[in-house]
């Protein structure tokens, strides 16, 4: 893999975060309200008209909209996120604070996904048991089609009120992240398994695969030793896309669960219209994405030697 491709692909992903900073601002900007009138315009703080507008002056809310747009950018080239009006603290480190719990949580949710995707594909293409197969390969459209919110409450209601294993309130560290880990992973599973069990299938009418069982492989020997690895490529693109709808279903699993995390932060953001907070969330999320991505695309020709050809042919 040349220099040359890797630098056209970090210009295509700072590219992309330079469009996913522009387009939140603009869209935070066109929002209707004001975050300094909700928190500060009241009886209860007893303040002025006149220190509410030393407010905004102190927040630069009344400086030109090109003004705000370029003072932002600078401050987000230098690590500095603004300020958080509804908290009163550094946007940098309310993130700092709430980031290692959404961490966690997405880290096992992912984790968790892989595995139960990876199960339903290696099992329903094992199995000689037709019924076992179908049933198999039915959950994946069942799990895609379950509302996150509602797969939470669901989980709730059967492990802790039904059946008392879990409990929703006074659970350990580890305990407390089971329910919502599951509630996380089992939507995020569904396309990862669609995918794999198609490729899987694909690979196996391959010339490679029929000669391999012409000299007398196991079913079970040319899945895990050839067919696997060749079914990858798609899953491992897919898991790259899915990183949005993971911080996405975080947001709500958060809110469900009541845990502390970037995905409750943002929710209490959207609804005190706390712009320096969605900005730099977004941003954030969209460098994550723009990584993985990017991670997913530079392991690709390891796991597919044909693409170190392609790769090469075309740098």
């Amino acid at each position: 893999m040349s220099s040359r491709y890797l630098v056209g692909r970090l210009g295509q992903a700072l590219l992309v975060l330079w469009a996913a900073f522009t387009a939140s601002f603009v869209l935070l900007q066109l929002l209707p309200g004001d975050a300094i009138l909700i928190k500060f315009e009241g009886g209860d703080l007893g303040l002025s008209p006149q220190q509410i507008a030393e407010i905004r002056l102190a927040y630069g809310a009344d400086e030109p909209v090109l003004l705000q747009y370029v003072h932002t950018l600078a401050g987000f080239l230098q690590g500095h996120f603004g300020y958080s009006i509804q908290r009163g603290v550094p946007v940098t480190e309310a993130i700092l604070a709430n980031l290692p719990a959404t961490a966690w949580l997405t880290a096992l949710g992912f984790a968790v996904a892989t595995l139960l995707a990876g199960t339903i594909a290696v099992v329903s293409s094992l199995t000689g048991l037709r019924w076992l197969r179908s049933l198999l390969r039915g959950l994946p459209p069942l799990f895609v089609s379950v509302p996150v919110f509602w797969l939470g409450i669901v989980l709730i209601q059967i492990f802790s009120f039904r059946l008392k294993l879990i409990p929703v309130i006074g659970a350990g560290e580890w305990e407390g992240l089971v329910l919502p880990v599951l509630t996380l992973a089992v939507p995020i599973s569904a396309p990862l398994a669609q995918v794999l069990i198609r490729a899987i299938d694909e690979v196996r009418t391959q010339p490679f695969v029929t000669v391999a069982r012409a000299k007398g492989a196991s079913s079970r020997w040319v899945l895990f030793r050839h067919v696997l690895r060749n079914a990858l490529g798609p899953t491992l693109t897919l898991a790259g896309v899915l990183f949005g709808e993971l911080l996405a279903g975080a947001v709500v699993t958060e809110t469900v669960f009541g845990l502390n995390g970037i995905g409750r932060m943002t929710e209490q953001a959207v609804n005190n219209q706390d712009a320096a907070v969605l900005q730099a969330v977004v941003v954030i999320s969209a460098a994550g994405f723009v990584l993985i991505n990017l991670a997913v695309d530079l392991l690709y020709p390891l796991i597919d030697p044909r693409l170190r050809k392609t790769v090469g042919a075309t740098t």
